[in-house]
């Protein structure tokens, strides 16, 4: 009488096949996105780092550069074209109240970029009080 087993062999090398393929493709495949943090500088009585320019746009669409108010998208972008004249760095930070409209926060990044701003970050949050 003959006994018939199925043979496993080549399930147990095609199973070994997937395991490596699987092994090598899972590093390629996760993704993210870099982020550079500013590094801490020593601050001034306003508690930001020296140097640094953080654009506020208001609910009132007015700006604020540094705590100094521009009641409009014209002056504060005559002053930003004179801050980055002479710096170095040309980073800048910006936020805006959640109460304005995007496409105004879009205006306001185009103005800082034709003011010669080369990296912009983001503030996600911010609260007039």
């Amino acid at each position: 009488m003959a006994n018939a087993e199925p043979n496993v062999v080549p399930l147990c090398d095609v199973l070994l096949v997937l395991l490596i393929i699987f092994m090598v493709i899972t590093p390629m495949v996760q993704k993210g996105i870099d982020v550079r943090l500013p590094e801490v500088a020593s601050g001034e009585s306003t508690g930001q780092p020296v140097g640094l320019i953080v654009v506020t746009l208001k609910s009132d669409l007015s700006i604020d550069i540094n705590n100094q108010n521009y009641p409009d998208f014209q002056t504060a972008g005559d002053e930003l074209r004179r801050l980055y004249s002479t710096k170095t760095d040309k980073t800048i930070f910006l936020r805006a109240d959640v109460k304005v409209p995007f496409a105004r926060v879009v205006d306001l990044i185009d103005i800082c970029k034709g003011a010669g701003v080369d990296t912009l970050g983001l503030v996600p949050e911010f609260i007039d009080e």
